[in-house]
């Protein structure tokens, strides 16, 4: 496990790298101003997606990350 430091760290990384930095700022000022309830967002965030259909969807996802890195 890495420290909270670390994954800080790396989740700024992967916004700023997505977004920008005016927009990662942006992201994390709504995320902020918003109450959000990560737990119950988890819970409904694949409630019509099947099993099935959400490894076909990891696996295009992998598979169009993997085809970055060559």
């Amino acid at each position: 496990m890495i420290s909270d430091s670390e994954t800080r760290g790396k989740g700024m990384d992967a916004l700023t790298n997505q977004l920008g930095e005016v927009e990662a700022e942006r992201f994390i000022t709504l995320i902020m101003r918003e109450p959000f309830d990560y737990t119950e967002w988890q819970r409904t965030l694949w409630v019509n997606v099947g099993v099935e259909e959400l490894s076909k969807k990891a696996m295009a996802y992998v598979s169009r990350e993997n085809q970055g890195d060559q």
